[in-house]
């Protein structure tokens, strides 16, 4: 056509309570650094944070019902990520929301499409009655996104179910190193397909033609096959993005 392994991972998951006046309790202690890196990077993906946006701690603390002490040190967790970026001028710096700027979705597709290309031999190398699965899955979503390209589905739906078929794959071909790989640059290609996609839409019966021969692929067990139309199905998607953002501008560089 939706970070580093040194990233904050999802094993943990931290549960937030309401107490009798409304506020959410703080977050147990060793996992109030991940919920504030989460809810934050959520916000950024989702576009509720949008590209360019000058991050005030103390009001995003505020807003997210936390101290400033994990706060501040997610936002540098996110920008090792890459989701903030340091604005320095001469007399102070700053930290922003990240731009969305044609090289960094161009750079962003070259990966996740290498690492997706990994997963995608794996899975090629399964069974042949795990891969008749895998495949009829696939074949599923890909008629679903067929049929929104042609005006008959939600328009809403093309970013889960593109998201659904390429995480099928992942799930069914990587290991855990590769899977957490993929989940780190995931989320940051997703900030593009949210902002974007709405005006990629003309555009889906070139992916969905573009899936048909992964699946092809995944069926005949062809491990170099299946790599390749996945390496070319996030290439061909860099470049359909490159020329909407040509049109329409980047977004948070100004």
């Amino acid at each position: 056509m939706k970070k580093t392994a040194t990233g904050p991972t999802k094993t943990k998951t931290a549960v937030r309570t309401v107490s009798p006046t409304g506020e959410r309790e703080k977050a147990e202690h060793g996992t109030s650094l991940l919920t504030a890196f989460q809810e934050i990077r959520e916000l950024i993906v989702h576009g509720k944070m949008s590209p360019g946006t000058w991050i005030v701690e103390a009001d995003l603390a505020e807003r997210l019902g936390m101290s400033r002490t994990p706060v501040r040190a997610a936002i540098h967790w996110l920008q090792r990520e890459g989701y903030v970026l340091e604005q320095r001028n001469v007399s102070k710096s700053r930290m922003i929301v990240s731009p969305l700027t044609k090289e960094d979705a161009n750079e962003l597709y070259l990966i996740i499409g290498r690492l997706e290309g990994l997963a995608g031999r794996g899975a090629a190398q399964a069974s042949a009655e795990d891969r008749e699965k895998l495949a009829d899955t696939l074949e599923n979503l890909n008629h679903k996104l067929a049929a929104i390209s042609k005006g008959k589905g939600r328009t809403a739906d093309i970013f889960d179910v593109d998201r659904d078929f390429h995480r099928a794959i992942v799930h069914a071909g990587a290991g855990p190193r590769l899977a957490t790989l993929h989940g780190a640059v995931e989320p940051q290609a997703e900030r593009y397909w949210r902002l974007y996609a709405s005006s990629i839409i003309t555009d889906l019966h070139m992916s969905v033609r573009e899936h048909a021969a992964i699946i092809a692929a995944v069926r005949r067990g062809d491990a170099d096959g299946v790599e390749a139309a996945l390496q070319n199905n996030w290439i061909k998607g860099a470049d359909r993005l490159g020329h909407v953002i040509d049109i329409f501008g980047e977004r948070g560089s100004w």
